[in-house]
């Protein structure tokens, strides 16, 4: 009996230190060296209050990717957390990789520093490893960030991109910055960059999920040697503009099918997918359960078949189209891709 309950011991005490172990996430080594991990998490809609305590969470159990954005209005609680985990010795600056993002009406070349610098102190940190343009359009600027006539359409500016651009090239000189790169740019607006600017985008972040799985822009951007990071890759269930009746990624009955077939999540399945094309994937919840399960994808192999079965439920189904700013001349879904 006694060696019974010794062996049970172990074996229990073995799945303890199984579901605290820190997950090792494999890293994509980027155009200018630098190495960025394939998987992190996301904080777009995380709430002031919810998003530190995730944050402390996902580092616990691995995560070492953070994507963040001026305008998510949340980057002192994340900095908040990677001060306390950097403090209590769970991980060193240099392990982590943040990123943030240049919000519509900072634009112009005299606010594009101004406004790295205040994600920096927001954040608690001296440089970031990544600064994205956040999307195309400029808004206008010296007010709100989502500036608005009295009929509540959105103002804009007509700064161009590619001088946002050669200011976040500036970034990268001034060491604020090691890697920059793009959000929501597509391919003719990726060209302007490339023909004005002097450093190659290491990333243009996208919404890609099976639904809208990019996949002509992936492979002109990995001809450039441009990586594509996915966001919003469980379809972004809780944007809020869904409107009962949108279609839902992650009860679709397809996909539900085959995360049951290997014995995973759905979440787990979108997210392996976009791993096993070699793209950075970034989705994001707050919860605990979920952020250790969402790790938990690099135990398994979805096979070329599966990968063929979920390229073809693409049907351009985009979450996030920004249809109410459409007449911006850089509205970038106006082309193929």
């Amino acid at each position: 009996m006694v060696t019974r309950l010794a062996a049970l011991l172990s074996h229990f005490s073995g799945i303890l230190r199984y579901s605290t172990m820190a997950v090792q996430v494999p890293s994509v080594t980027l155009n200018n060296g630098k190495k960025i991990p394939i998987f992190g998490l996301g904080t777009w809609k995380s709430k002031p209050g919810e998003v530190t305590q995730a944050v402390k969470d996902a580092i616990n159990c691995g995560y070492r990717h953070f994507d963040c954005a001026l305008v998510y209005g949340n980057e002192p609680e994340v900095g908040a957390a990677i001060k306390a985990k950097i403090d209590d010795g769970t991980v060193k600056r240099e392990d982590l990789f943040i990123t943030s993002k240049l919000w519509n009406t900072f634009h112009s070349k005299k606010l594009v520093i101004p406004s790295l610098k205040e994600s920096l102190t927001n954040l608690g940190l001296d440089y970031l490893d990544l600064y994205l343009i956040h999307w195309p359009m400029g808004y206008k600027e010296g007010g709100e960030k989502f500036p608005q006539d009295a009929s509540g359409k959105v103002l804009y500016s007509d700064v161009d991109y590619v001088d946002s651009w050669l200011e976040l090239e500036k970034a990268v000189s001034l060491g604020l910055v090691k890697s920059i790169g793009l959000s929501n740019f597509n391919k003719d607006q990726i060209e302007r960059i490339l023909e004005h600017g002097k450093i190659v985008p290491v990333t243009n972040q996208v919404e890609c999920h099976p639904y809208l799985n990019q996949k002509k822009l992936i492979e002109y951007s990995l001809s450039k040697n441009i990586h594509i990071t996915a966001y919003s890759p469980l379809g972004s269930p809780d944007r809020p503009w869904a409107k009962p009746g949108d279609p839902l990624l992650l009860e679709d009955p397809k996909i539900v099918a085959i995360a049951q077939k290997y014995n995973k999540t759905p979440a787990q399945i979108l997210i392996r997918y976009q791993i096993q094309r070699n793209v950075i994937v970034i989705p994001k919840s707050v919860t605990k359960s979920n952020i250790e399960s969402n790790i938990q994808v690099f135990d398994f192999n979805i096979t070329d078949e599966g990968m063929k079965i979920l390229d073809s439920f693409d049907c351009n189904g985009r979450f996030l189209h920004l249809n109410a700013v459409k007449d911006h001349k850089y509205w970038p879904f106006n082309t193929e891709f």
